[in-house]
């Protein structure tokens, strides 16, 4: 059976990541590979979200801060304590109770180093352990975002809110900016102590604290929109060197070197003078800082040495006052230090939750099903068995009570679907195709066959229409249990860094090594594999680069028979292979294939005449379907195809 359309318009249609040709200047090179600006930003907010990744390590962080609390109460005893050893001179008993008030001190030192390693052990530890949760949970989420996420957003911008993000708020608990807690309540009680201690120097002392309330106020916007411009340009040096790396063979071909070291010395450029912001606004309020301190003791100096005639100040008073004013200036300065590693994890914790609030993208649909078994477990067997079955698929309509088609492996039901809102790449598209038969889908570049596949595995939403598979809406079933019914054997195939038989078991913790010998003999391949050094354990590298193409290529078709699912999905599976390895694939997948649905995407239509039916796209639409000799006898759109691809074979050979 054929079906012939009119020949539609000659319209360039938009298939997915089609993008009008255009020069790659460096302001286009920018807008890829910039981020837009966040709003403004309350630290507050960001210490709550941050809270429940926290909670589960709250016993380690409490214990850390009252360690904190007890030393700062330590510390800020040591002045009241040497204040009297001083005034203990001349007096009765001096020397004694000088001996007795230095061993009290050093007894009070040596319990303050006692605590700090314990409490910033702790304090990190916490901080360890709550930043692995976090970068776990941020790997999870991303694994729930539709595919067109990933079509828009650059590999390195995710990869940097997984690492340089996390880190930057992980070095919030490992430098010890929590301590600031600590620091604030050492201010406050050693303002408290100054003003019993002589009220008149404490005001002289306090009158330069509103010159440092004005310059950290100042400093501290300009200190987060600066770290926020590192986290930025982080993200954008990381998205370029990805890129840069993962086309290093096209980098070479075309002698792009010079070009690309230009276009990333901008890029590195900018990142530096991000930092040198940064650094500016640090050290200048470090500075002002000890400016301040040093007027403010040299002021309280001048007060008791003019003072002196008029109101007695004993030595002891002068050198506890001098201490607390050090003392004071120290937290500020240790707070005006923590308080940039404090902008700097807030910078990281906004960019973090920016990713996690874009709801927007998560997978949309019913619920996951339970990752608690493992995908060969005989519980997800028997579900699928129970869902393919002849009862499942048959005429006594069970499971078809949401009205799909019986009998049937899968079904596209005037489908409708676009990559890029207003650009359509499937058009109203039908298409069934019956248990066990065998379906091919040939057309031009763009025609959307291999979104039929995406559509199938609702890696995408459809616009409209109904996907089925085995008599269920799609959208009716979990995620990975519909997935358990396909396997996929792409034209480029990506190899994980492990063996050759964990990347054939693929989704296993561990390969059943029985049932990867039995998929590679099913190709033919056993006996390839068995020859290299390791045998079915040697090693894989990075996207599998010390095997060649066909190899690649063959441990793909055995993953799929590995996993020895209903529907074996074939796009372009031999492209990739010489002529010798795809006809030993040929023979053993006409083996694989027997008794299973199989829907085969082809350019190379030698490949497909075997077919029970060829589905024939253009332009988004089936425009033809039917056996090979119906079509070409049809002269339609398939014929036209044909002839292109075998135009300089004879006549007879065309003809099949």
């Amino acid at each position: 059976m054929t079906q012939q359309v009119a020949a539609p318009k000659p319209k360039t249609t938009g298939a997915k990541g089609q993008k009008p040709a255009q020069g790659r200047g460096a302001a286009a090179l920018n807008r890829f590979h910039e981020e837009s600006s966040l709003g403004e930003s309350y630290d507050a907010r960001m210490l709550l979200r941050l809270w429940p990744f926290v909670k589960p390590h709250a016993a380690a962080l409490i214990s850390s801060l009252f360690m904190l609390l007890l030393s700062s109460a330590l510390a800020v005893s040591r002045p009241l304590l040497m204040r009297s050893a001083f005034d203990a001179f001349g007096q009765p008993n001096g020397e004694s109770r000088l001996t007795t008030l230095g061993i009290i001190v050093a007894g009070v030192l040596l319990f303050e180093q006692l605590l700090a390693f314990p409490q910033m052990y702790l304090m990190q530890i916490a901080g360890a352990r709550a930043m692995g949760d976090m970068r776990l949970f941020v790997f999870k989420f991303l694994h729930t975002r539709k595919l067109s996420y990933f079509d828009k957003t650059p590999v390195g911008r995710l990869v940097t809110r997984v690492t340089n993000d996390v880190d930057a708020i992980n070095e919030m608990f490992a430098s010890g900016a929590l301590n600031a807690f600590g620091d604030l309540l050492r201010l406050v009680v050693i303002v408290v102590i100054m003003l019993t201690l002589n009220w008149k120097m404490s005001l002289l002392a306090f009158a330069a604290l509103p010159i440092v309330a004005i310059g950290v106020n100042w400093t501290r916007r300009r200190i987060r929109d600066a770290f926020r411009e590192i986290r930025l340009k982080t993200a954008r040096m990381n998205t370029y060197l990805n890129e840069q790396i993962s086309g290093m063979a096209v980098v070479q071909a075309y002698a792009r070197e010079e070009r690309s070291a230009e276009e990333f010395d901008e890029i590195n450029t900018a990142y530096r003078a991000a930092n040198n912001r940064s650094i500016v606004y640090d050290a200048s309020l470090d500075a002002a800082i000890e400016m301040v301190s040093s007027v403010c003791i040299a002021a309280i100096l001048w007060y008791a040495g003019v003072r002196s005639h008029e109101s007695h100040v004993s030595f002891g008073t002068l050198f506890a006052f001098v201490a607390y004013i050090e003392m004071f200036f120290v937290p500020i300065r240790d707070l005006s230090a923590r308080y940039t590693l404090l902008q700097s994890a807030m910078a990281g914790a906004e960019r973090v939750f920016e990713l996690l609030d874009n709801k927007d993208e998560d997978a949309a649909g019913a619920p996951e099903a339970s990752t608690s078994e493992k995908p060969s477990s005989p519980g997800k067997k028997a579900a699928i068995s129970a869902m393919t079955s002849p009862a499942a698929t048959g005429s006594d309509g069970l499971n078809n009570d949401d009205g799909g088609p019986k009998k049937t492996a899968f079904e596209l039901s005037h489908v409708d679907f676009e990559y890029k809102p207003g650009v359509p790449v499937l058009r109203d598209v039908s298409l069934a195709a019956d248990a066990g038969e065998k379906i091919a889908i040939v057309g031009a570049t763009g025609a959307g066959k291999s979104t039929v596949t995406a559509v199938l595995l609702r890696l995408y939403e459809i616009k409209a229409g109904v996907v089925y598979a085995f008599g269920k809406d799609i959208r009716s079933l979990p995620r990975a249990e519909l997935r358990r019914l396909f396997a996929v054997v792409p034209q480029d195939v990506f190899l994980f860094p492990g063996t050759v038989a964990t990347n054939i078991a693929a989704g296993d913790a561990e390969p059943d090594m029985e049932n990867v010998v039995r998929a590679l003999k099913r190709i033919d391949a056993l006996d390839l594999f068995e020859r290299r050094d390791g045998g079915l354990q040697a090693p894989v590298n990075e996207r599998g680069s010390n095997f060649s193409a066909g190899e690649r290529q063959l441990i793909a078709f055995a993953r799929a028979l590995y996993r020895d699912p209903p529907i074996l999905i074939l796009d372009e599976a031999t492209a990739n292979v010489d002529s010798d390895t795809e006809a030993r694939l040929q023979r053993a997948l006409d083996g694989a294939m027997r008794g299973r649905t199989a829907l085969v995407i082809a350019h190379r239509l030698s490949t497909i005449r075997a077919a029970d039916r060829i589905v024939v796209f253009h332009k988004g639409r089936v425009v033809e379907q039917g056996t090979h000799e119906a079509l070409l006898e049809h002269r339609g759109v398939y014929a036209r195809l044909y002839e292109l691809q075998f135009s300089r074979e004879p006549q007879s050979r065309r003809a099949g």
